[in-house]
């Protein structure tokens, strides 16, 4: 019986895709989409990197939304981790000379790279995604090899709701003094190709990758902790 239920549930699931994808234009003579981005992206936002202005200026809303889900994901695994029961104060094992040495070079290093990943955003290929990533995975590489520290939770979480503020903040005023959208670029594009430039697009960009490396660092804290 289960089965039976298994098939008809994949089977309405498909017909329902099918059904939706009899309306999308694919092909290169129906859809403009692609086509606009690419010839006025640079003009509209000020950014070089064409992913970066549909992302954070198209698209922002959508953005959003995806910024969210990994908030959401983060509180999911937290109180999946808070039902587990402590089996009182862990044991840390110490990590080899190299491996606490390697951390304690790199750490600054791979923070360093990436701050510039998240800065330079609009400017080369990376953004708030890849360089909060990026910083996450240096405290990741602190728990492997310096053990005995551990990240200050009140100082991650205030960093982590800052960064979602401004997100906010910046979309609401961009919705009220452009008048058109979440996220309207309301700010001076400035000279393409430098570092001042795109408008809110940089400052969005750098929220994001604080928001974003501040989550996975208190995913990776709490996985850690539980480990």
């Amino acid at each position: 019986m289960k089965k039976i239920i298994s098939l008809i549930l994949l089977f309405i699931i498909c017909l329902g895709i099918v059904f939706c994808l009899q309306d999308i234009p694919f092909g290169a003579a129906k859809t403009k989409v692609g086509h606009y981005y690419i010839d006025n992206g640079r003009e509209e936002t000020g950014a070089t990197n064409i992913v970066t202005s549909v992302v954070l200026n198209y698209r922002g809303f959508d953005t959003l939304g995806e910024v969210t889900i990994l908030f959401l994901a983060a509180i999911g695994l937290g109180a999946v981790l808070a039902t587990l029961k402590k089996k009182g104060k862990r044991q840390i094992e110490p990590a080899s000379l190299i491996l606490k040495t390697g951390c304690r070079f790199l750490f600054p290093l791979i923070l360093l790279f990436g701050a510039y990943i998240f800065i330079h955003g609009h400017l080369t290929p990376g953004g708030g995604f890849q360089g909060g990533a990026i910083i996450a995975s240096a405290f990741l590489l602190v728990y492997l090899g310096c053990r005995e520290r551990k990240i200050n939770e009140v100082a991650n979480k205030i960093t982590e709701s800052i960064a979602g503020l401004v997100f906010i903040v910046m979309g609401l005023i961009g919705l009220t003094v452009g008048g058109h959208y979440f996220l309207s670029n309301f700010m001076p594009k400035g000279e393409i190709n430098t570092l001042f430039s795109s408008g809110i697009i940089p400052i969005i960009y750098i929220a994001i990758g604080f928001k974003v490396g501040s989550e996975l660092t208190g995913i990776i804290d709490n996985l850690m902790e539980k480990s």
